[in-house]
C-alpha cells in the first residue's frame, strides 16, 4: 500500500504548516492551541498560507509563483486532486485517513457474504470515502449538495482508476434524497456521514445540525437493511465529541454490533504530537 503524500509538519499558535504531494502550505487550526516545535523559519517557508477573517472567509496568499492550480496526491491506495478552494480547504481532511483504510477492509470481510453491498455515503464531499469502499466491491451511492465537490469526486475515481466502479453520484439535498430512498423502500448495508455544522442544499435549503441531526438518524434508521454491516458518523462541530456521537449512533441504531468511538487525529511527522481534527463513532456487525 503506498504512503500517503500528506504529512502534517507541525502544528500551534492556532495554525497548522502541511506538506502537500511537496508543496508546504499553513492553514488556520483552531484546535493547535499549543506552541509550535519548529522554529519561525520553517513556518514562514511555505508556498502558500491561507488566512481567515473575522467573518468567517479568507484569502490565500501564494508564495511560490510556480504552486500549480491543482495537482495530484497518493492517498492509501488512491490519488486524489488538490485543489485551494475559497473555505482554506484542500479536497482532503487527513484525519479520516485511518477511517477510510479501516472501512476499506471491513467491506472486503464482508462483501463475500452479503450479495450486492450498497454503501451510502451523505455530505459525501470528494469522495474518498466513497471510493474506498467502491475499491472493494460495494456499490455507492455518493451523495452531496455541491456539484462542485461532486464533479470534484467524478474526477478522483478517474484519476485512482475506479471510474467504471458501480457508484452513483447524486447532487442533492441530503434529507431531500433520503425521504425519496424511504418512499422507494431503498436498503443499504453501510451508511456513512459527516455532516457540516451548517449547510444549504441544492435548492437553498438550510441544514443545522443541531436541529436536523436526530430526524435525518431516524430516517437513516429505516434505510438500513436486515443485514447491515455498518454506520460510520463522523462529526467536525463543537459538542460532537466521541461519546455523544456514539450515544447518537446506539440511540439510533439499536442493535449489537463493536462500537468504536474516539477523535480523529492527525499526527505529527517529525515528533509524537497528535492534532484533534473532530470525532467518530463507528457500529460494525
Amino acid at each position: 500500500m503506498k504512503k500517503s503524500s500528506y504529512k502534517l509538519l507541525d502544528s500551534g499558535d492556532f495554525r497548522k504548516l502541511e506538506e502537500v504531494g511537496g508543496f508546504r502550505i499553513s492553514r488556520p487550526s483552531p484546535q493547535a492551541v499549543w506552541s509550535p516545535s519548529a522554529p519561525k523559519s520553517e513556518w514562514d517557508n511555505v508556498d502558500a498560507f491561507y488566512t481567515r477573517f473575522s467573518g468567517g472567509d479568507g484569502k490565500w496568499t501564494v508564495k511560490n509563483k510556480k504552486l500549480p492550480d491543482q495537482w495530484a496526491i497518493d492517498v492509501l491506495d488512491l490519488s486524489i486532486r488538490i485543489r485551494l478552494t475559497d473555505f482554506g480547504h484542500l479536497g482532503i481532511f487527513p484525519e479520516q485517513e485511518p477511517n477510510w483504510d479501516r472501512l476499506g477492509k471491513f467491506i472486503e470481510t464482508k462483501i463475500e457474504t452479503i450479495k450486492d453491498f450498497r454503501v451510502l455515503n451523505l455530505f459525501a464531499y470528494t469522495g474518498i470515502a466513497s471510493l474506498k469502499c467502491a475499491k472493494a466491491g460495494a456499490e455507492v451511492v455518493h451523495v452531496d449538495a455541491s456539484k462542485t465537490s461532486v464533479a470534484w469526486a467524478k474526477e478522483n475515481a478517474e484519476l485512482s482508476g475506479l471510474g467504471k466502479a458501480k457508484t452513483r453520484w447524486i447532487v442533492e439535498d441530503v434529507q431531500k434524497f433520503c425521504a425519496r430512498e424511504l418512499r422507494r423502500g431503498t436498503k443499504y448495508h453501510g451508511i456513512i456521514l459527516d455532516p457540516p455544522s451548517f449547510g444549504r442544499g441544492t435548492n437553498n435549503e438550510v441544514w443545522k445540525i443541531e436541529e436536523h441531526m436526530i430526524p435525518l438518524l431516524k430516517s437513516l434508521e429505516s434505510l438500513l437493511a436486515d443485514d447491515f454491516a455498518f454506520v460510520l458518523l463522523s462529526s467536525h462541530s463543537t459538542g460532537y465529541t466521541p461519546v455523544a456521537l456514539r450515544n447518537l449512533v446506539s440511540q439510533h441504531f439499536r442493535t449489537k454490533g463493536e462500537f468504536v468511538a474516539d477523535e480523529m487525529l492527525v499526527p505529527h511527522h517529525a515528533n509524537k504530537l497528535m492534532l484533534p481534527s473532530g470525532a467518530f463513532c463507528l457500529l460494525t456487525r
